[in-house]
């Protein structure tokens, strides 16, 4: 049975690769950090990826990111693609994999977005390999492999692959968040070659750019009739640092500026939000409190709660169960969100 390393509490909802309870990670956060650190250094190790955001006080700054690195000569920054040398800083985009999806499709959104009445059609789906969080139950923790490869692609190579049947493209990864500069051109490159009928713009993000990118890429998906959907892993930041290993503050801020935006369009819905329900961690009182943050700025964002499978450095967990989804639910109800879901039910237990 796992046993939490700080109060030596057993439980099977106890990551054994973690070694820390929910419980500690709340209450005794200052016991537990060095060693969380520690988890998160080792598994970006094993990926050659910088163990914490530098901060060389002669290093080049990057402010693309919550994570504001000062990147030392020769060195990288935290999502990996991001070098110094001589004194300049260089930007490794491009790094992707990318695929079509039919509509309607299984999209975080597919529940209240237009796609899903366009049979026929597809999604171009864009998966980043990168990231700026470092997430220990990522879904999707093989885009950390990508770093070694010499393959990049062009933004007009990422745009060609719009075609006539091509509704929506869609960003991801990872996160679009390191690569946005190549995102939003080809963003615009395909937008300019299907004027004059419908490409949505959309996201699925950790919400951790600069503002000013932020902007961007509203613009992008509010005139397109896309959407942005903010993955709000946490509400508080201490689980936040526990399990992704950086602060989630700007995640809440930028979602937060969005929701003038949503109010001008709520259908189809400018904004969405979702949250992994991670057994053991991720539990029905942290819900209340990230919808109480949603509710407050808007009853009407909508809201997916979503089924989480074992995988990367907490897949000794088990699977999200049907009663914990139904739990979770209903605490986004009493608090008054009015359009909330249960997706990818075919994880449920």
């Amino acid at each position: 049975m796992p046993q939490c390393i700080c109060c030596k509490k057993e439980s099977p909802l106890i990551s054994s690769r973690i070694g820390v309870c929910l419980d500690c990670i709340h209450n005794r956060f200052s016991e537990v950090k060095q060693h969380l650190g520690e988890v998160h250094a080792q598994t970006r190790r094993g990926f050659q990826l910088p163990e914490i955001p530098p901060k060389d006080i002669q290093g080049v700054k990057c402010n693309l990111c919550v994570n504001e690195c000062q990147i030392g000569e020769g060195k990288k920054g935290y999502c990996g693609l991001r070098e110094s040398k001589g004194g300049k800083l260089f930007s490794l985009d491009g790094l992707l994999d990318w695929y079509y999806d039919p509509l309607p499709t299984n999209c975080v959104a597919d529940w209240v977005c237009e796609g899903s009445k366009e049979i026929g059609f597809k999604n171009l789906a864009v998966f980043y390999g990168a990231c700026s969080f470092d997430c220990l139950f990522c879904q999707n923790w093989h885009y950390k492999e990508y770093i070694s490869r010499p393959r990049r692609t062009t933004p007009e190579e990422s745009a060609e692959k719009v075609d006539d049947k091509t509704a929506c493209i869609c960003y991801f990864g990872g996160d679009p968040t390191p690569q946005l500069s190549h995102a939003i051109k080809t963003s615009e490159l395909a937008l300019e070659k299907t004027k004059g009928r419908t490409l949505r713009i959309c996201w699925e993000t950790n919400g951790t750019m600069n503002p000013s990118y932020l902007d961007r890429m509203a613009e992008l998906s509010y005139n397109s009739n896309g959407c942005i959907k903010f993955d709000l892993k946490t509400f508080n930041e201490n689980l936040n640092i526990a399990l992704c290993g950086v602060t989630n503050k700007r995640t809440l801020e930028n979602f937060a500026s969005l929701v003038s935006l949503h109010k001008k369009r709520r259908n189809p819905p400018f904004l969405i939000a979702s949250t992994l329900l991670i057994p053991g961690y991720i539990d029905r009182e942290e819900v209340r409190n990230i919808v109480q943050f949603i509710a407050s700025l808007d009853e009407e964002i909508p809201y997916s709660l979503l089924g989480f499978y074992p995988h990367f450095m907490m897949n000794d967990l088990p699977r999200t169960s049907r009663l914990q989804a139904e739990e979770c639910l209903k605490a986004a109800k009493d608090v008054g969100l009015k359009r909330v879901h249960i997706g990818n039910l075919h994880l449920l237990t």
